[in-house]
């Protein structure tokens, strides 16, 4: 496997020629044009997180937005520029090694309607952004798009998707859109992670900057998404309160939790009543338990995921995991170690939100029956 050794870096600004066109001089992609990238063939080490040898494809230069990355024998499908310069960035540790990969580039419209060709910076105060071939069709396979949705910086972004049939995987392992915070992909900001046949619930960006990647594999599709954004101003207190009175919102918005905090920690229901209304429905082991306020952060090592709805699922290498909040730090008492079944709501931020009348029990064998029985509920 690979270690911690010096990398050794190829870069690639595609603008003039650099990937492979035989027989023919190369020329820069025209000022007008965007770039389009396809790989050929791409055997390099595998790693679940692409840690060790990867392909870096970015917007520009390598200082830009990164389109994506990419390891194993997995063969992405057309990556666009939003312009007509792209940066291919290989890094390769002193370990195993892979027989590389081939790639070619090409010139394509900005608007281009071929059936492969989607993505590209959105800049109006309102759009609309789809998958290839919608409404007519089911999207290609093999496909990468990624939309980079910027608003003025005073503003911030509204998302919504009106229609959503992205094939269907409890981890969203080959077909998915995910939402990032910001200009790149970059899991430590991403919002969510979506597949299935049920529209994401409205989001809304944290700055003036959000990215929506789409990804399929080489097998399965379904029909897939529309989806539409708009910007919005940031609320801003009103300017007619004096500096005093700015602090009562404050006070009076702490109470119904400390109120809540304050009542018996009593789950209601059973297992049955309480799995359909439920956003989500998981069993794992508490790994990590941070108190925040009144409130505790737990990381959840997933075992079984009964019901998943728009939980951002996290993966590193085979292990999958969640982060959850329990609004009131002790009620449930979640303890480190310990092994649950949890059923809770999801916040916009993908991160699951435990209340005092959340239905949590200790997680036992004898309960995988029951629950793979539910899992079949139709809800």
């Amino acid at each position: 496997m690979g270690g911690a050794s010096a990398c050794i870096p190829l870069c690639l600004l595609l603008a003039a020629a650099q990937l492979a066109r035989p027989q023919t001089p190369e020329r820069p992609v025209p000022e007008g044009k965007v770039v389009v990238l396809n790989f050929r063939f791409i055997d390099l080490e595998n790693d679940n997180l692409c840690r060790y040898d990867f392909v870096d494809v970015y917007n520009g230069h390598a200082n830009g937005q990164r389109i994506g990355r990419f390891c194993g024998t997995f063969r992405p499908g057309s990556l666009v520029a939003s312009g007509n310069k792209m940066t291919v960035q290989m890094i390769s540790d002193a370990n195993t090694a892979g027989s590389g990969f081939m790639a070619t580039f090409s010139a394509a419209a900005p608007d281009g309607k071929g059936d492969r060709y989607c993505g590209g910076r959105l800049e109006k105060p309102s759009g609309s952004f789809k998958t290839p071939n919608w409404p007519d069709r089911d999207y290609p396979v093999g496909v990468t798009c990624v939309w980079h949705i910027i608003a003025p910086k005073n503003q911030l972004i509204e998302l919504k998707f009106e229609k959503f049939d992205v094939e269907r995987d409890n981890y969203c392992r080959y077909d998915y859109v995910a939402v990032f915070n910001g200009g790149e992909v970059n899991d430590a900001k991403r919002i969510g992670k979506y597949c299935g046949d049920s529209p994401p619930v409205p989001i809304v960006s944290e700055r003036n900057e959000l990215l929506i990647q789409f990804l399929s594999d080489l097998s399965l599709t379904a029909d897939g998404f529309i989806g539409h954004y708009k910007f919005r101003p940031k609320k801003f207190p009103t300017t007619t309160a004096t500096p005093v009175t700015t602090t009562v919102p404050v006070t009076t918005g702490l109470k119904p939790t400390v109120a809540l905090c304050q009542q018996k920690c009593r789950r209601t229901g059973t297992l049955e009543s309480n799995y359909c209304s439920s956003n989500f429905v998981l069993a794992g082991t508490v790994i990590t338990t941070v108190t925040r306020g009144g409130s505790l952060h737990a990381t959840v090592s997933i075992i079984s995921i009964y019901r998943e709805g728009n939980l951002a699922i996290q993966q590193a290498g085979k292990n999958m995991s969640v982060k959850l909040t329990v609004v009131c730090r002790q009620c449930p008492l979640l303890r480190r170690g310990l092994n649950y079944i949890i059923m809770g709501q999801v916040g916009e931020d993908g991160r699951g939100k435990i209340m005092p009348n959340s239905f949590v029990k200790m997680f036992k064998n004898k309960n995988q029956r029951p629950m793979n029985a539910l899992k079949n509920k139709q809800c």
